[in-house]
């Protein structure tokens, strides 16, 4: 299997930190080894603060890569400034951190790494340096030609998966459509599949109230998402809905689903991080490689402190091992 790729996210973040006490956790990376890309400097200073005796070596491409213990292997593709501060929206970071998420795509376009684990960005960061994505959803799709893909949110305990993602609540709403319905439906129908689960079983959540009460709150539920649930079930595939979007979560959490489809972002993840973000990870789905991040965002009230909680990311490196390995397996 080829190496895995963790980028080391906004380095005004988090991030780093957690990328630094990761690598500094000899046991588990022994289990789940990695080399990061990100910005050398950076990642020095993260390592002499939070990682332990971690030493930071830098390396050019994923080739040069050897598994090594209480070694961090460094691509480095930037100089940020020594100075920079924590806490705050840099364009220089955001420039820093999707330059690290390009470089990480078009090694695993080309089959050089086998899975990407990101660690988190910050998308007023990114928009300050003038990228032109919402986040790494979209960033990953559209620099990796895949139109047909979905951001999944999963722990221990629940699976969902969106059908809109980083947009309003009002273009969230514009956005749906029975083609749309139908396309996530199949998404987690394949996804599930591919993870081993034979007949996943499918809850898909109505956007309104009580799923639109019979179309008392609203004719969506009624005029999108039905139809698109019956031409699954007419298609072989185990899905049930709309169903009222404050049960639904419940219901899968006791067994009853493999996974639900949110109708909208805070519609899937708010169920997903209450159950706790440190066992969450977020998996892109679609596309032509793996692709896992943890469920928490840059922390910048926190960062730089030393008190970031490295057990989300940790998730995510496993979760990267586990989906790869499927992949190369099945490949085979």
């Amino acid at each position: 299997m080829k190496p895995i790729v963790v980028t080391f996210g906004d380095a005004a973040g988090i991030g780093p930190e957690i990328v630094a006490k990761t690598f500094a956790d000899t046991e588990f990376m022994e289990q789940y080894p990695a080399f990061v890309v990100g910005d050398l400097g950076v990642m020095k200073n993260a390592a002499a603060r939070w990682g332990s005796s971690l030493v930071v070596k830098p390396i050019f491409a994923p080739e040069e890569y050897a598994p090594a213990v209480r070694r961090m292997q460094v691509v480095s593709l930037s100089g940020l400034p020594a100075d920079l501060r924590h806490g705050e929206i840099s364009a220089a970071a955001g420039a820093a951190a999707f330059g690290a998420i390009r470089q990480s795509i078009e090694w695993a376009n080309d089959g050089r790494v086998s899975a990407i684990c990101t660690a988190p960005i910050h998308k007023e960061a990114l928009a300050a340096a003038g990228v032109p994505y919402p986040g790494h959803t979209e960033m990953l799709a559209d620099l990796s030609g895949t139109s047909d893909y979905g951001m999944m949110l999963a722990n221990p305990h629940l699976r969902t998966l969106l059908v809109t993602v980083h947009c309003s609540i009002l273009d969230a709403v514009r956005k749906l459509s029975v083609e749309r319905e139908l396309q996530v439906i199949r998404l987690a129908h394949r996804s599930l599949q591919s993870m081993g689960i034979a007949q996943p079983r499918i809850a898909v959540a109505g956007l309104n109230p009580h799923a639109g009460e019979g179309g008392l709150f609203g004719s969506e539920d009624m005029e999108l998402i039905a139809p698109a649930v019956a031409q699954a079930r007419q298609e072989g595939i185990d899905a049930v809905g709309p169903l009222p979007g404050d049960t639904v979560f419940m219901q899968a959490r006791k067994g009853r689903f493999d996974i639900v489809v949110a109708q909208y972002h805070d519609q899937g993840l708010i169920p997903v991080k209450l159950l706790g973000v440190e066992d969450g990870v977020n998996v892109t789905v679609g596309l032509p490689f793996v692709r896992t991040s943890p469920d928490h965002g840059t922390a910048f009230d926190i960062a730089g402190q030393g008190i970031a909680d490295p057990s989300s990311l940790k998730t995510a490196l496993a979760t990267a091992h586990q989906l790869a390995r499927s992949s190369s397996a099945a490949a085979i």
